[in-house]
């Protein structure tokens, strides 16, 4: 979800705490399990993926039953114990809340992630566990923020997911959760990939 991922020194706090801690946190935090895991510094390339598809997928769903979630909705992962904050979220029907509390979904059907350096790995492995586990969840997109690169991953049955690529040779994105596609020039509208370059040469400096 956001470029930097730190763990805070390693200690046990109960989601209350964690809910506390969030209320006034200047930053937003993951919980797993009675970690807390805190999350900093989202790029501009980030943030413009992310309103793209979330404007996308808010104007090719308008008044049918689905609702489109951004960064700030958090979700409860029950199985796992896991709060967090996907880029994008898409409900089908009425969303379920966490202790009836509006900014705590449980039920996603679609998740997307906006792939950085210091998550990649997390989003595609052990952070797709996690949502697999969610009874509601049938289809992950994982957006590529340093190239025109999307992985697709959707549900075809218990257990079974498949998997599909897009990049700068495909005209959009086709999602199989509903009829609708994103082409990948509105998905980067705007990104640009000039100061990925720059970023990871001042890194290498």
């Amino acid at each position: 979800m956001t470029s930097t991922l730190q763990t805070t020194e390693r200690r046990y706090f109960t989601e209350e705490q964690y809910l506390a801690l969030e209320e006034t946190a200047e930053d937003k935090s993951e919980y797993l399990n009675g970690e807390i895991i805190r999350m900093t510094g989202a790029s501009t390339n980030h943030n413009q993926i992310a309103g793209n598809l979330y404007v996308a997928l808010s104007l090719a769903l308008k008044k049918q039953n689905y609702r489109v979630f951004i960064g700030d909705v958090r979700l409860w992962v029950a199985k796992v114990r896991l709060y967090t904050y996907p880029d994008v979220m898409v409900i089908f029907g009425t969303p379920e809340y966490h202790n009836d509390r509006t900014d705590m979904v449980t039920n996603p059907q679609v998740i997307v992630e906006v792939l950085s350096k210091s998550t990649k790995n997390y989003d595609r492995g052990d952070k797709f566990a996690f949502y697999k586990t969610i009874p509601t969840f049938r289809e992950y997109i994982l957006i590529d923020q340093t190239k025109i690169h999307i992985e697709q991953y959707s549900k075809t049955e218990n257990k079974k997911w498949l998997y599909c690529e897009y990049d700068e040779e495909d005209p959009a994105l086709v999602f199989n959760s509903f009829q609708v596609e994103v082409t990948l020039a509105d998905v980067y509208e705007q990104v640009n990939f000039e100061e990925v370059e720059e970023e990871n040469d001042r890194n290498e400096e």
